[in-house]
Formats: structure tokens, sequence, C-alpha cells
């Protein structure tokens, strides 16, 4: 799984790149994310271990029918080891960051 994660570390979508340059380094809040972290048999985009929150970023290929179904699945996984998913669409990153960044906030005020 690690060389799987180090590749999509390299190969993150534009989305990614960007909400990460918000996260990293404790920038929201003080909190700490991860990227490309493992949970179980899945890699989510970002990950904040405190709240146990993941934040996926959703582009083309989560919107097909096969797409769903994997989300939905890989989503029930997670809740049932009590991680939290937020998602976003990619576009959300890019034409309303600090919305998306309240999204996340309010998460963790919670």
């Amino acid at each position: 799984m690690k060389p799987f994660r180090g590749k999509l570390r390299k190969q993150m979508t534009a989305a990614e790149v960007a909400l990460w340059l918000m996260l990293k380094n404790k920038q929201l809040d003080g909190e700490r994310f991860l990227r490309q972290y493992s949970i179980g048999h899945y890699v989510v985009d970002f990950y904040c271990p405190k709240y146990k929150l993941a934040v996926e970023l959703d582009g083309e290929g989560h919107f097909t029918e096969a797409g769903k179904t994997y989300d939905a699945k890989r989503t029930e996984y997670l809740n049932s080891v009590g991680v939290h998913v937020l998602r976003f669409e990619n576009f959300e990153v890019f034409q309303y960051p600090m919305r998306t960044l309240d999204e996340i906030r309010k998460y963790l005020k919670r």
C-alpha cells in the first residue's frame, strides 16, 4: 500500500494540490492533516487523525454509476471504523475555497 500512496502523492490532481496548500503545516485552525492516508484497504485524499475525518475530492470518475457504487461502499467502510467522510467536488476547491475550508472547519468544531 505504501508504494501506491507514494504514487498518488506524486500524481495529485490540481484540486488536491490546491486543497493541500491550504491544509498542510496545520494551516487550518492548527489541525494536522495527512494526504493520501491509508485506512484499511482504502486511501483517502486527506485525513485529520485527531477528529477521524477524511476529506475526499471528487472528479469525473466519481459521477459514473461504478464510481458512485465504489464511493458508497468505501464510505460505508470508513464510517464503520469511525471515520467521518466529507466530500467536495473538485470545482468547489477552485471556485469556493473559503466555503470548502469553512465546511471542514464546521466539522472540526463539532
